[in-house]
């Protein structure tokens, strides 16, 4: 399974949104505490983590204030030969 996480560098954001209106989990929003700029900057408001890193918020970002991490889930196993094996779990 994929997780994804978001960092807002809130200094650079000033808050136009485009970021809340294209995330397709609903999941970015703007904060409610103001910037030196008087901005509200976004933040990631995601307790249930559906958030999947999908980029969507930092491409439409104009002043490129967000920056995206996925984390993917792994399962290891090493086969009687010795080779180890990655599997994407859900």
């Amino acid at each position: 399974m994929v997780r994804g996480r978001i960092i807002v560098d809130t200094e650079r954001c000033k808050g136009c949104g485009l970021c809340v209106a294209f995330c397709p989990k609903g999941v970015v929003h703007l904060a409610a505490a103001f910037n030196a700029a008087g901005h509200h900057p976004a933040q990631l408001d995601d307790p249930d983590g559906k958030c999947t890193g999908c980029t969507i918020c930092a491409l439409v970002c104009p002043e490129a204030a967000i920056t995206v991490y996925r984390t993917f889930s792994v399962k290891a196993s090493v086969t009687a030969g010795g080779v180890c094996a990655l599997e994407a779990t859900s």
